[in-house]
Order: structure tokens, then sequence, then C-alpha cells
């Protein structure tokens, strides 16, 4: 528990003040949401929008007009990454600009500043540092590569001193040493950071604490944490990091979008986070004497419509959204806020089957089918779309007026590049699998899921089915169907013995990691790419070597096969162009979302069980050989019983 000091700084005699304004996982939210068109930024009271930089930065030059004493602003990593804005991030490096001009101090960098690639990365910094300039930025987990060149444009970026390992900086009589590390599971969700790797949060953090206690002789230790604080102690890794590294006086975590109301206390440290997307900034007020750091107040500022936006910030970010229709969206004969349909309901993101999820993975089938199959061989037809939880990055909400816009749709599934063509979005790729790697697939959300969390969670179209939760881990798929609502569902033999290929979709992010989901489930769920004809396409390997987003770059769907090249079919044009066609049932010329996805549609249905037949019905190797296990213990406890009993008699 932590203990406010509520005494004036008087009693501490030489006590020093600082303030820490602090914010995470920003992830290019720049406007108020949900819905963008809502947002009335120099109007108060008039929407329920949250978030938008220009208010946060009204919020913090609010709280530093309010003290005295030095105030730091601190961002603890994922500024990167979300809405539309992201797009000209490379050519124009407008986050960290922005974050400049609002006041921040320093920045750490987390998994999502890699999803352009390293390359894409040092583009970025260099030209947020050519074109106005950039907070610090403190990273001290990199490992570059020595053989490869990917990275070097990168690591030459490191080596001018555009990023730090560490800062030390004497700011009213403190002298404080900051560093920013990025947490395991985050590196575990940074594919495409390859070449670069990442060294151990706990091993890195030692020794820039020993740096900055013993070389640099600092009176507070601040460590920016891309890792996270979760409620599962088996899986948090901020609270771990404040137990093994004595030495840290503050960590500002992000990652794990958490809202930590009141900080927390391990050992010495204090912990702080404050939850997602610009909804929330912290501000953590303490004092320092004689080398110990003693909280004095904490607080979460609600970034809402009680906040009227910076009036520069937000001319800064509308002039972005002309250069994002001039650059980006004229292109494909968008804009940013074009009406594209109309909705009377949410729909929303859940760890569970959603009505949002059901549309994107609805929108990666159609948008394949609709350019790629081939009428006259069935088996061209993607039977199975599959999405994750991960990669859906917000609501779609009806809002004041129910029109759905490009910038809001978007903001729904922003994520990614491609390593193929060198564009933003993550392109979309199939493959033919059998039957039994379908359910492995499923596998991973019965399985996986429950253990990793809700980004592992997926939303499948084509297909629905049950799982019993309490069978045996890897083989937990009960009742397994093909087809659609319109179509109806036909039961689907998944037992090895039928042969049949089916077509399978889903993007390349999520591609990469059921291509190599064997690795992590000792080979049991190994899933093989295969060709029409089914020849493996990529097997599985013990170890990948290389890039795995290069491996499946073959599978990806071209749009335009006249051209020379693969001209991709990118996953947020799919959803744009879905949504863009349904049917517009009041006449008004504006499509509306169909009633189908007001709900749940029953696609993924669980089924507690502990009945024998429900827990050994169909069962694979797994079942069988956990059965055979379970049955040697319960003969071995039994005939040890027997004899004990038996000697016992004899007596």
């Amino acid at each position: 528990m932590i203990v406010i000091t509520l005494f004036p700084a008087l009693l501490f005699g030489e006590e020093k003040l600082l303030t820490i304004i602090h914010t995470n996982d920003l992830h290019s939210h720049l406007l108020g949401f949900s819905p963008n068109i809502d947002y009335t930024p120099f109007q108060t009271t008039d929407d329920f929008t949250i978030g938008g930089w220009a208010r946060i930065a009204t919020a913090i030059k609010s709280e530093k007009a309010k003290r005295k004493h030095p105030v730091l602003v601190i961002d603890a990593g994922d500024f990167l990454m979300g809405s539309l804005f992201h797009m000209v991030s490379r050519e124009e490096g407008l986050e960290l600009r922005l974050m400049k001009e609002m006041g921040y101090d320093l920045v750490t960098l987390g998994n999502h500043e890699f999803d352009l690639t390293p390359q894409g990365l040092a583009r970025i910094l260099t030209s947020a540092h050519e074109k106005g300039g950039m907070p610090e930025i403190v990273f001290s987990s990199a490992i570059f590569n020595k053989t490869n060149p990917e990275d070097d444009g990168l690591e030459e970026v490191f080596q001018k001193g555009l990023v730090k390992p560490y800062v030390v900086r004497e700011i009213g009589g403190i002298r404080i040493g900051l560093f920013g590390i990025i947490g395991k599971d985050a590196a575990e969700v940074s594919p495409f950071a390859f070449p670069v790797k990442f060294r151990n949060p706990i091993e890195v953090s030692r020794e820039m604490v020993k740096i900055l206690r013993e070389r640099e002789k600092v009176d507070m230790v601040v460590c920016l944490s891309h890792s996270g604080i979760r409620e599962d102690q088996s899986r948090t890794e901020d609270d771990r990091l404040a137990k093994e590294v004595p030495g840290i006086d503050i960590i500002v975590s992000g990652h794990t979008h958490t809202k930590l109301a009141k900080p927390l206390a391990v050992n010495q440290t204090i912990i702080v986070q404050a939850y997602e997307f610009g909804k929330c900034v912290g501000v953590l007020d303490i004092g320092v004497e004689k080398g110990e750091t003693r909280l004095k107040e904490y607080k979460l500022i609600d970034i809402d419509d009680r906040i009227r936006s910076d009036g520069e910030i937000q001319k800064r970010i509308d002039s972005c959204i002309t250069i994002l229709n001039e650059k980006i969206l004229k292109e494909a004969n968008l804009s940013f806020y074009q009406v594209l349909a109309k909705t009377d309901f949410d729909l929303r993101l859940a760890e569970g089957e959603s009505n949002l999820g059901n549309l994107i993975a609805d929108s990666i089938r159609w948008a394949i089918n609709r350019m790629d199959e081939d009428k006259n061989d069935p088996a061209t037809k993607v039977v199975v779309a599959i999405e994750s939880n991960g990669v859906i990055r917000d609501d779609l909400l009806k809002g004041k007026t129910g029109n759905i816009v490009i910038c809001d749709l978007f903001r729904t599934i922003p994520l990614g590049m491609s390593r193929g063509d060198d564009t933003m979005g993550y392109p979309l790729i199939t493959s033919y699998l059998h039957a039994h790697e379908i359910k492995k697939i499923l596998e991973v959300l019965t399985s996986i899921y429950p253990k990793k969390g809700n980004k592992y969670f997926l939303q499948v179209s084509g297909l629905k089915f049950k799982y019993n939760p309490n069978r045996v881990i890897f083989d937990r798929v009960t009742d397994l169907s093909i087809g659609s609502e319109e179509e109806g569902y036909k039961p689907l033999d998944y037992s090895k013995s039928n042969k049949t290929l089916y077509r399978i979709a889903a993007n390349i992010y999520n591609a990469t990691f059921l291509n190599f989901v064997g690795r992590f489930t000792y080979h049991i769920l190994d899933i093989v790419p295969k060709d029409r004809n089914g020849n493996p396409i990529l097997p599985i390997p013990k170890e990948v070597k290389g890039n795995p987003f290069d491996l499946l770059l073959p599978l990806r769907v071209d749009v335009n096969k006249e051209e020379p090249g693969i001209q991709e079919l990118k996953e947020w044009i799919s959803v744009i162009d879905y949504v863009k066609n349904f049917p517009d049932k009041d006449g008004d010329g504006i499509p509306d979302i169909p009633e189908k996805y007001r709900g749940k549609l029953g696609r993924i249905i669980k089924e507690p069980s502990w009945n024998p037949i429900s827990l050994l019905s169909r069962g694979t190797n797994v079942t069988w050989i956990a059965f055979g296990v379970l049955i040697s213990l319960i003969l071995m406890i039994g005939f040890g019983i027997y004899f004990t009993s038996k000697k016992i008699r004899k007596r």
C-alpha cells in the first residue's frame, strides 16, 4: 500500500518536488473519438467523444500552470499506429513532431513503432528530426543484426544519437536518470522488427540501473517500460521488473492498455499506467529527499469533451488531414470524412464473438471471392476467413448521426504494412488446408487465447463451431460446420481421413502466427499451407530462418493479374469496399449496416461439460494419450492402496 504524504514540504527540510505527466499507447489517435465526426474540438459538453491530442495538449499546459516546481512529460511507447494519420508517418514524422509541440520531453519505443520495419522506423525518426524536431527518445533494448543489412539504417539513426539508451536530466536540483525498455510479450508480437531483436528486460534494466546509480550518480531512476501490468500475475511484467531490479524509483508502464487509477507500490518502486489511445493522462506528484522518492499525489485526468482543445495543435492536426486526402486517399477515390454507410446500432469488439469481428472476418471472405474466385473451379472459393482480436483496434459507434465515415472505419483495422510492396496496411493471403488443420486453427482460440489473452481470440467467417473448455488442451473443438447464415451450415468432417482441401484466408500478420503456431504448441498444432494441388508451400521449420513475413509473400491475393508482380489486396480496403456494397434499406442513397450484425451470430459456442462422452468424443491423439496417462495413474494409485491395505491386514 502506498502512503500518500500529506504534510507540508517544510517537514522534510530539503525535499524537492517534481511532477511527471505521463501517457502510453496513444496509437496515433489524434482526434477525439468515437466517432471522429462527432468531435468538436472548440466546443465543450456537446459530444461524447474521448481523447484527442489537442485536448491532451490543453491538459498538459493546465497542469504545468498549476505548479511552480518542474514538470516532466513522458510517454511509454506505442505512440504510433492506429488511425489514418500513421499512413504518412514515414514521410512526415507527424506523431513525434506533434508530441514535441504538445510539450513532451521524453518517449520510448513500443512494439508498434516497429510495425513499419526497422527501415520504416528509421525514416519516421529522421523525418521528425528534420521537419521540426521531436522529444528525446530512450530505448535500451535493441539488438542489431551484424550480418543482415535490413536494420542498418535504424542502427545508424541510433548511432547518431536520435535514440539513446538512457538520458540524465538535472531538473529542479534533482538528477534524474531515465531509460526505456520493451517487455517480453511486446517483443513476441513484433515480427516486423526483424532482424532487430530485443534484450531481456530484466537484464537490461539491471544494467541501466547500475550505470545510472554508480556512474551517473543520479538521485532518481525512471524506467519507461513498454511491458505492462495485468491482473493475471503469471503474465504481468512490470511488477516483476520492480521486484527483481532494485533501484528503480518509478516505472511508467505501457503496452497492456491498463487504466491504473492508483499507483502500485512494489518494494520501493512506484508503477503507473494511463490506459490507452489518449483517453487519460496521468499526473504524478513526487518529492525527493536524500535519494528517497515519495509519492505526494496522483490523479488520472479523463480526456473528454469537458476539455477545450488547444488551437495550435488542432490546427496542425487539421492540416494533416489535407495531406492524407492528397497523398493517400485520393488515389483510392476516398476522403477522410467520406460517408460510407449508416448504422442505428454500435459495432463493438468483445472478448468473445462480436458483431464487429464478424463483419471484418466476413469482409475478408467477400473481398477475395469477389475478385479471385474461379466460378468454374469451386475449390478456388474462400471457405473460411480468420481474424484476431489483436488487430481489431477500435469500435464502430453510431454516434450522433449514425454515419460511418472513412476515418472511423479505418480505425477498426488500421495496422500493418507490406514488405512486398512497402505500402501501408496488411495484405490478405490465402492457402489450402485440410479440415483437421482448420480445427487446429480454432484450437488457438480454445487453448492459446485463455493463456495469452484477448489478442489471440479469433473471429471467424464461413464456419461455426462448439468447444468444451474442460477437454484436454489443444483438442477442445467438439463440433464444426462450414457455410454462412445466408446459405446455411453443413457439418465438416475434420478427421484426418478427409483429404479435401479448403481455401482459407487471413491477413499476413495473423497468417504468420497461424503458420508457426506449431512452434508454440510442441508441434501439436502444426499447420502446413498448401497450394491448389495439395503441395506444401511452406513446410513448418523447427527454426524459422529469415523474416517469417517474406515466406508468406507468394500467398498474397493479386487484385490485377494483368500487371507484373502482385497488386496486393489490402485488408483495410476490403473492409471499406464491403461496407460500401451493403444495400440501401431506406432509399436515401447511403448503404445500411445489415441487421444480421446487430448482435452475435452463434458462430462460436462455448459448452463446458464434464460428461465423459463430451470429454472424449472424437478425441485426437492428445486426448487419448492424456486419458491413458490418467488411467495409468488411477491404476497405480489403486494398486498402491490395495497392496498397502493388504500389508496392514497381515500385521
